[in-house]
């Protein structure tokens, strides 16, 4: 059997050409070896057993078909919360985590405080407001039944039982309650663009990544159902494609939101835009 630094060595030729074989190699390992980095540093020179060569042999075999590391793993890091993900779902990315700084930086760690996360997934939004925000009452939706039992799992997982899940499109089953925080991470790519034939998001639900309208048809929508769910002054605020800036300003400026705003990622690319909801008779 090859050592850890054999194994690593092999794995990181056989992924060259990918966007991260040695980080790949090394995460695979870690879990197959239940460790952490300092370990597979510390002891290079350790034996792997038989059954831990096959299982990395065959997440290897996985990852070179294109399968995305989370999946084979089953697991994906986000607000330092390990959630457990899968196919059901989108895998959650450091930039959605600008969701959560945004929201925390506006709320206030009330017990009135409420929140809704749309379209949760594997609950990363919501389970990372949580998190920070132990006193405020957190929501949260999703239509596919199995990524609202994959969220809901994580946060028995993670201690975090405080989140009220719902299932239903949208704010459709939150009739008659109204939130200080409307967040979601909606599909916002266009069906036809070129790059849903490329890297890990071949593997992932189109319905979650995909919308009409050239990516803007369940932004409109949420725009349009968000104010009879918002209280007085309340934000919407949502993820969308880097170059979709304008068209949803304009579309959450013609709903008569304001302090309309975008903010970047951790790329430095148009990445989260929302406003402020005040009626009419407010505004007078």
């Amino acid at each position: 059997m090859p050592s850890i630094g054999e194994a690593l060595q092999w794995a990181s030729e056989r992924l060259a050409g990918g966007e991260s074989p040695k980080l790949d190699a090394r995460v695979m390992l870690q879990y197959v070896l239940a460790c952490d980095t300092a370990y597979l540093l510390t002891w290079p020179e350790r034996l792997l057993s038989p059954q831990q060569w096959q299982q990395y042999q065959t997440w290897l075999n996985q990852r070179e078909q294109g399968e995305p590391v989370a999946y084979i793993v089953g697991e994906r890091e986000f607000w330092s919360l390990s959630l457990s993900v899968s196919p059901a779902t989108l895998i959650p990315r450091p930039d959605t985590e600008v969701l959560v700084e945004l929201c925390l930086k506006k709320a206030n760690n009330h017990a009135d405080t409420k929140i809704v996360d749309l379209g949760t997934g594997s609950g990363a939004i919501a389970l990372a407001l949580a998190s920070e925000l132990p006193l405020a009452q957190i929501s949260a939706s999703d239509l596919r039944e199995d990524a609202l039992a994959l969220a809901q799992h994580n946060a028995q997982k993670l201690g975090l039982k405080q989140v009220c899940f719902k299932q239903g499109s949208w704010l459709s089953p939150f009739k008659g309650e109204c939130f200080d925080f409307i967040l979601s991470n909606p599909p916002y790519i266009d069906a036809e663009d070129p790059h849903l034939a490329q890297g890990d998001v071949r593997f992932e639900p189109s319905s979650a990544l995909t919308a009409e309208q050239h990516g803007l048809a369940d932004i409109q929508e949420i725009i349009q159902q968000a104010p009879d769910y918002l209280k007085p002054g309340g934000w919407l605020m949502f993820e969308h494609g880097y170059d979709q800036k304008q068209a949803v300003q304009a579309c959450l400026l013609a709903a008569g939101y304001s302090e309309v705003f975008t903010e970047q990622d951790y790329a430095g690319l148009d990445r989260v835009s929302g406003g402020r909801y005040v009626s009419n008779g407010e505004r007078d």
